[in-house]
């Protein structure tokens, strides 16, 4: 269940930022083994100015996913390979304008309700 901040240029429709939420969701569950109800995203739309990618002026999105650790190399790269893809379908972003970082915590570092360590407890 990683929590996903996605970030991308102002202005994207409803269909846009559809394609991009399912499109790393799906990566997600396929490459990661997590459970198909498992979705925490939050999009943001900045403009231009405020989404600086080397230069890139294409369509582009940012993505960071935080989760707890444990998952091999291999899933994290195939992970990337099925976002790019997902996303280069649709909505169509170029596979070099895909930005993801990952970071990994332990169990004590979720609460999803109540004010408790779910994982924990």
């Amino acid at each position: 269940m990683p929590f996903v901040t996605i970030t991308l240029l102002k202005g994207k429709g409803k269909e846009y930022i559809k394609a991009v939420t399912d499109g790393i969701n799906s990566a997600v569950i396929e490459t990661m083994g997590f459970p198909d109800d498992d979705r925490y995203q939050v999009v943001h739309q900045v403009s231009e100015d405020c989404l600086q990618y080397q230069g890139r002026t294409d369509d582009r999105v940012m993505m960071h996913l935080v989760m707890r650790s444990g998952r091999s190399n291999k899933s994290k790269q195939a992970f990337y390979k099925k976002v790019v893809k997902n996303l280069s379908k649709k909505p169509g972003i170029k596979p070099e304008n895909v930005f993801i970082t990952i970071t990994e915590n332990q169990d004590i570092d979720f609460s999803f309700k109540d004010g408790i360590a779910q994982f924990v407890v």
